[in-house]
């Protein structure tokens, strides 16, 4: 065991390599793309690269794995988690997996650009697997460079932190670092590509599993192999429920199902849109899990998705998250079927995420609006009508609620004073016409009743609803300013968003510029408005 003090030197991390010690590894040694059967992963060794650079670290995650501020800032750490260096434990492998993309089989997909450093215990006997995202080609990056540049990696590096720091199940992000090399993306797919900074970012999570780790083995009806992972996964990350058997298969899906339910509520709560929900992008132990073209709900629109790839027909917007989630969760009962071998267990363990989605999300808009509690003969055309409301002027979500604080419980009447402190949420003001306001003031008028009926203070009220309606998140206008300066070799705003990020629902006033709601210049351009998978 650790004594209680950070290590000195990252050859000291504690490696217990479980996942590669209990499942089996590619026996083809060589590095190419290629199809991996009869095992779960491939070893494969980082690319080392020119002239790395720390862009940023998360000190929180360091403390995780007993990392001392000196140590994360030395040139070995910069070293060690760009690739060049391997560790004292570590042995680096990529993962196998499968899923669907945008609802259809894409067959065998893997880590094309993740490369697992091995699982760490720290001195509290927590078990974090480290991974590098954009350190190079593995057997599962296809047509692909198993690289990232330093756009796509600052906004899954500060969006990592910043969903942990709202409190939503999420991976973790240690460092981001560029690599001194350019990579060659084209953006938008249109034919115009252009040299990029390189970058890698170090992802911390119990583990990468997901919900494809176990369709690709029952797509190739390999279920010994099957049977092998999902004992590893319960008895490494579900030990609660037992030892292995048809019944504990079953308790284990109907936790993930409750997890999942339970993420997902969150994303609704502080508007997040995950962009490219595919089976592969979903995680057994229900967090976040890879951030791509994922965006935040500015003007409260649940159609918008933040995914030129999806544009069209819409699959991943912010209102289909809580669907998808149940699609992609039936597409993990299907590959969890042979070991379990009922169809009606599972569906009954779907009902769950159902209901405990239905249940957290009652509650969830409940607190939102700071009531007491969830009464269903008021509240639920209460909560419908809100959002009815919000759909139909340009609202920004995040400032609206955080502005309905504001309104007292003491104050009922029918004049157009009561919508002064909502303005600050409105886009376009012109757009509040009589009978908008009419409808408005006639919902305030509902909900302070509401309030006096619950009958707690304006200061309980108040307290409770900033605990859940951040006032800083990390908008799509403010991640692509960051990442503009940061391309310059100016890394201020990427550190000080991570900074404020870290207390989202605190005041905050010496950064009050980052709670502005996204400016006209942002809605159409690229990267504050919509991205593509490009990274």
């Amino acid at each position: 065991m650790y004594p209680n003090k950070p290590l000195s030197q990252l050859d000291d991390l504690n490696f217990d390599n479980n996942f590669i010690r209990d499942l089996p590894c590619d026996k083809e040694t060589h590095n190419y793309p290629r199809q991996v059967f009869d095992a779960c992963y491939s070893k494969v060794l980082p690319t080392k690269v020119a002239n790395p650079q720390r862009v940023a670290y998360a000190h929180e995650v360091s403390e995780l794995l007993d990392l001392s501020p000196e140590l994360c800032n030395s040139d070995d750490f910069t070293h060690v988690f760009t690739g060049n260096r391997i560790t004292k434990g570590m042995e680096p492998y990529a993962i196998c997996y499968g899923g669907h993309q945008f609802g259809h089989w894409a067959g065998q997909l893997g880590d094309g650009r993740a490369i697992n450093l091995g699982e760490i215990i720290n001195k509290k006997g927590e078990r974090w697997a480290l991974q590098l995202k954009g350190a190079g080609r593995t057997p599962y990056s296809r047509t692909a460079d198993g690289l990232a540049v330093l756009r796509s990696s600052v906004r899954e590096f500060l969006c990592s932190e910043a969903m942990h720091h709202l409190e939503i199940p999420t991976t973790r992000a240690l460092s981001l670092t560029l690599t001194g090399e350019s990579v060659i993306r084209d953006m938008f797919y249109n034919g115009n590509p252009k040299a990029e900074p390189g970058a890698v970012v170090c992802r911390v999570a119990p583990t990468f599993t997901r919900f494809g780790s176990f369709q690709i083995l029952t797509a190739r009806r390999d279920h010994t192999l099957l049977k092998q992972l999902a004992d590893h996964t319960i008895r490494t990350h579900y030990p609660h429920l037992g030892e292995p058997s048809p019944s504990i298969y079953l308790a284990w899906f109907t936790e993930i199902c409750q997890k999942t339910a339970e993420m997902i509520v969150h994303w609704q709560r502080v508007g997040f849109v995950h962009g490219v929900m595919n089976t592969d992008n979903m995680s057994i132990l229900g967090l976040t899990i890879d951030y791509g073209p994922y965006g935040w709900l500015e003007n409260y629109d649940p159609n918008w998705t933040p995914n030129t790839t999806d544009v069209e027909h819409r699959r991943y917007r912010f209102g289909n998250q809580p669907e998808i989630a149940y699609w992609n969760l039936g597409q993990l009962a299907n590959a969890l079927y042979p070991l379990i071998e009922q169809v009606e267990p599972l569906q009954a363990a779907l009902n769950v995420y159902t209901k405990t989605f239905e249940q957290g999300w009652q509650t969830m808009m409940a607190d939102k609006l700071g009531l007491n509690r969830y009464q269903p003969e008021t509240d639920e055309s209460l909560f419908s009508d809100l959002i009815a409301l919000l759909q139909r002027v340009e609202t920004d979500m995040t400032i609206f609620y955080r502005q309905l604080a504001i309104i007292s419980r003491h104050v009922n009447n029918n004049d157009e004073a009561l919508i002064l402190p909502l303005m600050p949420a409105y886009y376009v003001p012109e757009q509040l016409t009589a009978d908008y306001k009419t409808y408005l003031i006639a919902w305030l008028n509902r909900y302070i009743k509401r309030l006096q009926e619950d009958n707690s203070s304006d200061v309980e009220r108040r307290k409770r609803m900033h605990a859940v309606n951040p006032k800083f998140v990390l908008r799509n206008y403010l991640a692509q300013l960051a990442i503009d300066k940061a391309e310059t070799g100016d890394f201020t705003m990427v550190n000080e968003l991570l900074d404020c990020l870290r207390r989202p629902y605190d005041e905050q006033p010496n950064y009050e510029r980052y709670a502005e709601k996204r400016p006209d210049w942002a809605r159409q351009r690229a990267g504050c408005s919509m991205l593509s998978c490009s990274s």
